[in-house]
Protein backbone atom coordinates (compact mmCIF):
# COMPACT_ATOMS: atom_id res chain seq x y z
CA UNK A 1 0.00 0.00 0.00
CA UNK A 2 1.24 3.32 -0.57
CA UNK A 3 2.32 5.20 2.67
CA UNK A 4 0.07 7.76 4.07
CA UNK A 5 0.74 11.17 4.33
CA UNK A 6 -0.19 14.46 6.89
CA UNK A 7 -2.48 16.84 4.64
CA UNK A 8 -3.35 20.09 5.52
CA UNK A 9 -0.19 20.40 7.66
CA UNK A 10 1.69 23.52 9.46
CA UNK A 11 2.48 26.35 6.48
CA UNK A 12 6.08 26.10 5.54
CA UNK A 13 6.40 29.46 6.92
CA UNK A 14 4.38 29.13 10.22
CA UNK A 15 2.04 31.15 11.50
CA UNK A 16 -1.60 31.67 10.16
CA UNK A 17 -2.72 29.22 7.37
CA UNK A 18 -2.48 31.08 3.73
CA UNK A 19 -2.02 30.34 0.23
CA UNK A 20 1.67 29.95 1.24
CA UNK A 21 2.71 26.97 -1.26
CA UNK A 22 3.04 27.94 -4.82
CA UNK A 23 3.63 25.20 -7.36
CA UNK A 24 4.87 25.97 -11.29
CA UNK A 25 4.85 24.03 -14.29
CA UNK A 26 6.06 24.80 -17.56
CA UNK A 27 8.20 23.91 -20.85
CA UNK A 28 8.88 25.52 -23.83
CA UNK A 29 8.91 29.25 -23.76
CA UNK A 30 8.40 29.42 -20.35
CA UNK A 31 11.43 31.10 -18.85
CA UNK A 32 10.33 34.30 -19.87
CA UNK A 33 7.14 34.63 -18.18
CA UNK A 34 8.96 32.33 -15.42
CA UNK A 35 11.10 35.80 -14.96
CA UNK A 36 8.03 38.07 -14.87
CA UNK A 37 6.61 35.95 -11.89
CA UNK A 38 10.21 35.64 -9.80
CA UNK A 39 10.58 39.42 -10.20
CA UNK A 40 7.52 40.27 -8.95
CA UNK A 41 7.49 38.51 -5.83
CA UNK A 42 8.16 40.52 -2.54
CA UNK A 43 11.18 40.48 -0.91
CA UNK A 44 9.15 39.19 2.51
CA UNK A 45 6.94 36.54 0.94
CA UNK A 46 5.43 34.24 3.38
CA UNK A 47 5.19 31.36 0.55
CA UNK A 48 6.92 29.11 -0.73
CA UNK A 49 7.67 28.37 -4.31
CA UNK A 50 8.70 25.31 -6.44
CA UNK A 51 9.14 24.91 -9.89
CA UNK A 52 9.21 21.95 -12.96
CA UNK A 53 10.48 23.15 -15.92
CA UNK A 54 10.91 20.31 -18.34
CA UNK A 55 13.60 21.43 -20.86
CA UNK A 56 16.44 22.58 -18.21
CA UNK A 57 16.70 21.58 -14.27
CA UNK A 58 18.25 22.18 -11.36
CA UNK A 59 21.82 24.61 -12.18
CA UNK A 60 20.88 24.61 -15.76
CA UNK A 61 17.60 26.13 -15.00
CA UNK A 62 19.24 28.83 -12.89
CA UNK A 63 21.58 29.51 -15.40
CA UNK A 64 18.98 30.78 -17.58
CA UNK A 65 16.55 32.51 -15.28
CA UNK A 66 20.33 34.35 -14.76
CA UNK A 67 21.95 35.72 -11.31
CA UNK A 68 19.30 37.89 -10.24
CA UNK A 69 15.98 36.93 -11.63
CA UNK A 70 13.85 37.90 -7.95
CA UNK A 71 13.99 39.18 -5.21
CA UNK A 72 14.23 35.62 -3.52
CA UNK A 73 17.18 33.33 -2.89
CA UNK A 74 16.88 30.17 -5.46
CA UNK A 75 17.93 26.95 -4.56
CA UNK A 76 18.12 23.37 -6.21
CA UNK A 77 15.72 20.75 -4.29
CA UNK A 78 17.65 17.91 -2.89
CA UNK A 79 16.05 15.22 -0.72
CA UNK A 80 15.32 15.87 2.54
CA UNK A 81 15.21 19.42 2.24
CA UNK A 82 13.16 21.39 4.86
CA UNK A 83 10.87 24.45 3.10
CA UNK A 84 11.55 27.65 4.11
CA UNK A 85 9.29 30.43 3.48
CA UNK A 86 10.57 33.34 0.96
CA UNK A 87 12.29 30.77 -0.98
CA UNK A 88 12.18 29.44 -4.15
CA UNK A 89 13.29 25.76 -5.49
CA UNK A 90 13.89 24.29 -8.54
CA UNK A 91 13.64 21.12 -9.62
CA UNK A 92 16.41 18.52 -10.01
CA UNK A 93 17.52 16.98 -12.94
CA UNK A 94 15.91 13.68 -13.60
CA UNK A 95 13.91 13.62 -10.46
CA UNK A 96 10.70 13.91 -9.56
CA UNK A 97 9.97 16.97 -7.46
CA UNK A 98 7.93 16.57 -4.60
CA UNK A 99 6.92 18.06 -0.93
CA UNK A 100 5.92 16.82 1.79
CA UNK A 101 4.77 18.21 5.45
CA UNK A 102 7.49 21.07 5.64
CA UNK A 103 10.18 18.85 3.44
CA UNK A 104 10.90 18.04 -0.25
CA UNK A 105 11.41 14.90 -1.77
CA UNK A 106 12.67 13.78 -4.85
CA UNK A 107 11.07 10.93 -6.64
CA UNK A 108 12.61 8.25 -8.62
CA UNK A 109 9.28 7.17 -10.08
CA UNK A 110 8.61 6.35 -13.71
CA UNK A 111 8.12 9.51 -16.18
CA UNK A 112 5.00 10.98 -16.43
CA UNK A 113 3.84 12.52 -20.21
CA UNK A 114 7.42 11.38 -21.13
CA UNK A 115 9.45 13.99 -18.28
CA UNK A 116 10.64 13.44 -15.24
CA UNK A 117 10.87 15.97 -13.51
CA UNK A 118 6.97 15.93 -13.90
CA UNK A 119 4.93 19.30 -13.80
CA UNK A 120 1.62 16.96 -12.32
CA UNK A 121 4.05 15.04 -10.24
CA UNK A 122 4.97 18.21 -8.38
CA UNK A 123 1.33 19.58 -8.40
CA UNK A 124 -0.47 16.50 -6.87
CA UNK A 125 2.01 16.05 -4.07
CA UNK A 126 1.41 19.88 -2.90
CA UNK A 127 -2.71 19.15 -3.50
CA UNK A 128 -2.20 16.06 -1.31
CA UNK A 129 0.03 17.52 1.58
CA UNK A 130 -1.17 21.11 1.63
CA UNK A 131 -4.83 21.23 0.06
CA UNK A 132 -6.29 24.74 -0.42
CA UNK A 133 -3.13 26.72 0.96
CA UNK A 134 -1.39 25.59 -2.97
CA UNK A 135 -1.76 28.06 -5.82
CA UNK A 136 -0.85 26.17 -9.50
CA UNK A 137 0.73 27.91 -12.34
CA UNK A 138 0.98 26.75 -15.09
CA UNK A 139 2.91 28.30 -17.88
CA UNK A 140 3.86 27.83 -21.76
CA UNK A 141 4.65 24.58 -23.02
CA UNK A 142 4.26 21.58 -25.51
CA UNK A 143 2.26 18.64 -25.07
CA UNK A 144 0.12 17.99 -21.68
CA UNK A 145 1.30 18.18 -18.56
CA UNK A 146 -0.11 19.96 -15.84
CA UNK A 147 -3.31 19.51 -16.69
CA UNK A 148 -4.19 16.77 -14.33
CA UNK A 149 -2.19 18.44 -11.62
CA UNK A 150 -3.83 21.28 -11.48
CA UNK A 151 -7.67 19.64 -11.56
CA UNK A 152 -5.86 17.42 -8.45
CA UNK A 153 -5.11 21.24 -6.62
CA UNK A 154 -8.82 22.77 -7.62
CA UNK A 155 -10.32 19.33 -6.24
CA UNK A 156 -8.71 20.17 -2.84
CA UNK A 157 -9.54 23.57 -2.58
CA UNK A 158 -6.58 25.75 -4.24
CA UNK A 159 -6.18 27.46 -6.91
CA UNK A 160 -4.98 27.68 -10.24
CA UNK A 161 -3.36 30.40 -12.57
CA UNK A 162 -2.67 29.50 -16.08
CA UNK A 163 -0.75 31.60 -18.89
CA UNK A 164 -2.99 33.08 -21.44
CA UNK A 165 -2.26 30.57 -24.76
CA UNK A 166 -2.90 33.40 -27.12
CA UNK A 167 0.60 35.00 -26.02
CA UNK A 168 2.20 31.72 -25.11
CA UNK A 169 5.32 30.73 -26.81
CA UNK A 170 4.25 26.97 -26.98
CA UNK A 171 -0.09 27.49 -26.36
CA UNK A 172 -0.50 23.41 -25.43
CA UNK A 173 0.01 23.43 -21.65
CA UNK A 174 -2.00 26.16 -21.28
CA UNK A 175 -4.88 25.69 -23.27
CA UNK A 176 -5.35 21.73 -22.40
CA UNK A 177 -5.37 23.01 -18.72
CA UNK A 178 -8.10 25.56 -19.55
CA UNK A 179 -10.67 22.79 -21.10
CA UNK A 180 -9.89 20.68 -17.95
CA UNK A 181 -10.17 23.06 -15.20
CA UNK A 182 -12.05 25.49 -14.52
CA UNK A 183 -9.21 28.43 -13.68
CA UNK A 184 -8.97 31.12 -11.40
CA UNK A 185 -7.13 33.54 -13.42
CA UNK A 186 -5.80 33.35 -16.51
CA UNK A 187 -3.06 36.55 -17.47
CA UNK A 188 -0.45 36.84 -20.40
CA UNK A 189 3.23 37.65 -19.44
CA UNK A 190 3.52 41.06 -17.93
CA UNK A 191 0.72 40.47 -15.57
CA UNK A 192 1.17 36.80 -14.47
CA UNK A 193 2.85 38.48 -11.48
CA UNK A 194 0.12 40.72 -10.14
CA UNK A 195 -2.33 37.94 -11.32
CA UNK A 196 -0.48 35.40 -8.65
CA UNK A 197 -0.11 38.26 -5.96
CA UNK A 198 -3.90 38.41 -6.01
CA UNK A 199 -4.64 34.73 -5.56
CA UNK A 200 -2.19 34.37 -2.63
CA UNK A 201 -3.50 37.16 -1.29
CA UNK A 202 -7.20 35.70 -1.04
CA UNK A 203 -8.49 33.76 1.98
CA UNK A 204 -8.42 30.14 1.93
CA UNK A 205 -11.44 27.85 2.05
CA UNK A 206 -12.18 24.46 3.36
CA UNK A 207 -10.31 21.68 2.09
CA UNK A 208 -11.66 19.63 -0.66
CA UNK A 209 -12.10 15.80 -0.14
CA UNK A 210 -8.53 13.78 -0.86
CA UNK A 211 -9.39 11.74 -4.38
CA UNK A 212 -8.65 7.89 -3.29
CA UNK A 213 -6.26 7.78 -5.99
CA UNK A 214 -4.18 10.87 -5.30
CA UNK A 215 -1.76 9.69 -2.45
CA UNK A 216 -1.32 6.61 -4.86
CA UNK A 217 -0.33 8.77 -7.40
CA UNK A 218 2.18 10.61 -5.23
CA UNK A 219 3.55 7.27 -4.06
CA UNK A 220 4.04 5.98 -7.62
CA UNK A 221 6.03 9.68 -8.60
CA UNK A 222 8.44 9.11 -5.61
CA UNK A 223 8.99 5.36 -6.53
CA UNK A 224 7.62 3.88 -3.45
CA UNK A 225 4.56 1.95 -5.05
CA UNK A 226 5.03 -2.06 -5.74
CA UNK A 227 3.15 -3.55 -9.30
CA UNK A 228 0.15 -4.72 -7.28
CA UNK A 229 -0.99 -0.90 -6.42
CA UNK A 230 -0.71 0.37 -9.76
CA UNK A 231 -3.58 -1.05 -11.33
CA UNK A 232 -5.26 0.06 -8.49
CA UNK A 233 -8.16 2.50 -9.87
CA UNK A 234 -8.08 2.05 -13.21
CA UNK A 235 -9.45 -0.24 -16.14
CA UNK A 236 -7.71 -2.16 -18.65
CA UNK A 237 -7.52 -0.77 -22.37
CA UNK A 238 -6.51 -1.98 -25.40
CA UNK A 239 -3.49 0.08 -25.70
CA UNK A 240 -0.15 -0.01 -25.27
CA UNK A 241 2.13 2.24 -23.60
CA UNK A 242 4.63 4.14 -26.03
CA UNK A 243 7.24 3.85 -23.31
CA UNK A 244 7.71 0.47 -22.74
CA UNK A 245 5.28 -1.36 -24.97
CA UNK A 246 2.90 -3.03 -21.72
CA UNK A 247 -0.48 -2.43 -21.45
CA UNK A 248 -2.13 0.66 -20.35
CA UNK A 249 -5.22 0.99 -18.29
CA UNK A 250 -7.93 3.75 -18.03
CA UNK A 251 -7.35 5.74 -14.50
CA UNK A 252 -11.06 6.44 -13.01
CA UNK A 253 -10.21 9.62 -10.96
CA UNK A 254 -10.24 12.88 -11.81
CA UNK A 255 -11.59 15.12 -14.38
CA UNK A 256 -8.22 14.64 -16.97
CA UNK A 257 -8.73 11.17 -19.12
CA UNK A 258 -5.65 9.61 -17.97
CA UNK A 259 -3.70 6.06 -18.72
CA UNK A 260 -0.87 4.18 -16.83
CA UNK A 261 0.79 1.13 -17.69
CA UNK A 262 2.29 -1.48 -14.91
CA UNK A 263 5.45 -0.29 -15.00
CA UNK A 264 3.60 3.41 -13.51
CA UNK A 265 4.47 4.99 -17.04
CA UNK A 266 1.60 7.56 -17.32
CA UNK A 267 -0.13 10.01 -19.95
CA UNK A 268 -3.03 12.05 -20.31
CA UNK A 269 -5.09 11.55 -23.65
CA UNK A 270 -3.82 14.28 -25.27
CA UNK A 271 0.11 13.16 -24.39
CA UNK A 272 -0.51 9.27 -25.29
CA UNK A 273 -2.04 10.43 -28.80
CA UNK A 274 0.95 12.19 -29.05
CA UNK A 275 3.39 9.59 -28.46
CA UNK A 276 1.47 7.10 -30.51
CA UNK A 277 1.56 10.18 -33.49
CA UNK A 278 5.80 9.79 -33.02
CA UNK A 279 5.14 6.15 -33.13
CA UNK A 280 3.56 5.89 -36.21
CA UNK A 281 5.78 8.42 -38.21
CA UNK A 282 8.33 6.60 -37.53
CA UNK A 283 6.69 3.20 -38.48
CA UNK A 284 5.44 4.66 -41.52
CA UNK A 285 9.81 5.83 -42.20
CA UNK A 286 10.78 2.31 -41.50
CA UNK A 287 7.83 1.01 -44.01
CA UNK A 288 9.05 3.67 -46.86
CA UNK A 289 12.46 2.47 -46.56
CA UNK A 290 12.08 -0.91 -46.85
CA UNK A 291 9.55 -0.69 -49.68
CA UNK A 292 11.73 1.88 -51.45
CA UNK A 293 14.60 -0.68 -51.17
CA UNK A 294 12.36 -3.77 -52.66
CA UNK A 295 11.03 -1.47 -55.27
CA UNK A 296 14.43 -1.05 -56.45
CA UNK A 297 15.91 -4.78 -55.54
CA UNK A 298 12.51 -5.80 -57.97
CA UNK A 299 13.62 -3.51 -60.43
CA UNK A 300 17.05 -4.81 -60.02
CA UNK A 301 16.24 -8.78 -60.65
CA UNK A 302 13.94 -7.53 -64.07
CA UNK A 303 16.58 -5.93 -65.29
CA UNK A 304 19.03 -8.91 -65.19
CA UNK A 305 16.29 -10.56 -66.52
CA UNK A 306 15.97 -8.66 -69.93
CA UNK A 307 19.40 -8.88 -69.68
CA UNK A 308 19.40 -12.92 -69.88
CA UNK A 309 16.54 -12.87 -72.32
CA UNK A 310 13.76 -13.76 -70.33
CA UNK A 311 11.13 -11.27 -70.79
CA UNK A 312 8.07 -13.45 -69.30
CA UNK A 313 10.60 -12.91 -65.60
CA UNK A 314 11.20 -9.62 -66.81
CA UNK A 315 7.77 -8.36 -67.13
CA UNK A 316 6.91 -9.90 -63.94
CA UNK A 317 9.16 -8.34 -61.91
CA UNK A 318 8.30 -4.61 -63.74
CA UNK A 319 4.87 -5.03 -62.76
CA UNK A 320 6.19 -5.93 -59.06
CA UNK A 321 7.95 -2.92 -59.25
CA UNK A 322 5.55 -0.72 -60.14
CA UNK A 323 3.33 -2.06 -57.19
CA UNK A 324 6.20 -1.26 -54.67
CA UNK A 325 6.26 2.56 -56.30
CA UNK A 326 2.57 2.42 -55.65
CA UNK A 327 3.13 1.77 -52.14
CA UNK A 328 5.66 4.51 -51.90
CA UNK A 329 3.56 7.03 -53.08
CA UNK A 330 0.73 5.53 -50.72
CA UNK A 331 3.67 6.18 -47.65
CA UNK A 332 4.86 9.59 -49.09
CA UNK A 333 1.27 10.89 -48.77
CA UNK A 334 0.53 9.02 -45.14
CA UNK A 335 3.56 10.49 -44.23
CA UNK A 336 2.30 14.54 -45.19
CA UNK A 337 -0.43 13.82 -43.84
CA UNK A 338 0.58 12.66 -40.66
CA UNK A 339 3.36 15.59 -40.35
CA UNK A 340 0.08 18.01 -41.47
CA UNK A 341 -1.76 16.75 -38.13
CA UNK A 342 1.66 17.57 -35.90
CA UNK A 343 1.86 20.77 -37.26
CA UNK A 344 1.16 23.26 -33.84
CA UNK A 345 -2.59 24.94 -33.99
Amino acid sequence: MPPTHRRDSPAPGGGAIAHDVVVIGGSSGAVAPLRAILASLPPDSPASYFVVLHMASGSRLAARLGPNPGPLPLATAEDGMAIAPGRVYLAAADRHLLVEPGAIRLGSGPRENTSRPAIDALFRSAALTYGPRVVGVLLSGLLHDGAAGLDAIKARGGLALVQDPDEAEAPDMPRSALAAVQVDARAPTPALGEALARLVALPTGAPGPVPDDLALEVAIAGGRSSSETLGHGADPAPITCPDCGGVLSQLREGGVLRFRCQIGHAYTAEALADAQGDAVESALRIALRVVKERADLVGRMAADAHRRGNALVAGMYEERAREYDGHVRTIRRALRDEAGRSEPG
